[in-house]
């Protein structure tokens, strides 16, 4: 059997509400727009009797004009008070909210120390994610590289050493400055963030891995 058309009535019926869904807040927008409008017109005219010339005070246009300069500045000063005071209040209250539950607040805590240590001003700090044999040979960790550079540490070991970050897992705020040959060093293709992810997880976040090249080898274990 072949399928009974819709009802036109019906489909008008929809097509109406559809509009008049959509048309609402903006006709319940402008309605409140031109009553305030016509509100602060009345209210703020004594303070433009000495700006605006005498000749155009006779005119409604010049009133109307004002009246809506007025309201789009304290709708503008509303929007950047409700911004800054009343989302810093909401963002303050929320947080102490959260302080206050067992277990949650741990994880907050240290994911808001993760972003202050690892922000913006230091997100250079970590160059990338690498594998050493810490803290036994046979035993890999996860680290990050922050520095190639030969110093006086270098120079009394003898021999070139770079400075590897190894951090406890779920805080990685915290950890070891270890210093490695290169050569005992595995450099892996995981961007720094996704290797924080999977410090701060324990391992249960491990991100995709799809190898553009040759795999490299392993440095042979440590003596």
């Amino acid at each position: 059997m072949s399928a009974r058309p819709p009802d036109q009535t019906v489909t008008l019926r929809t097509a109406f509400f559809s509009g008049l869904f959509l048309l609402a807040p903006l006709g319940i927008t402008v309605w409140a727009f031109f009553k305030i409008t016509g509100m602060v017109g009345g209210s703020f005219r004594p303070l433009f009797d000495t700006v605006i010339p005498s000749r155009f005070q006779d005119i409604p246009l010049v009133w109307e004009i004002a009246a809506t300069l007025v309201v789009f500045a304290l709708i503008t000063l509303f929007g950047f008070v409700s911004h800054y005071f009343f989302g810093k209040y909401l963002l303050d209250l929320g947080e102490r909210v959260i302080l206050g539950i067992p277990g949650l607040n741990t994880v907050y805590s240290s994911v808001k120390q993760v972003v202050a240590t690892f922000g913006s001003q230091n997100r250079n700090l970590f160059s990338q994610v690498v594998l050493v044999q810490y803290p036994r040979a046979g035993v890999w960790t996860l680290g990050f590289l922050t520095s190639k550079t030969q110093a006086e540490a270098q120079a009394r070991a003898g021999q070139e050493l770079w400075s590897v970050f190894v951090p406890t897992s779920p805080n990685p705020t915290s950890g070891f400055v270890l210093f490695f040959p290169p050569a005992e060093i595995t450099v892996l293709d995981m961007s720094v963030g996704d290797g924080m992810k999977m410090v701060i997880s324990g391992g249960a976040v491990v991100p995709p891995w799809n190898p553009a090249g040759p795999a490299r080898k392993p440095p042979a274990p440590r003596a």
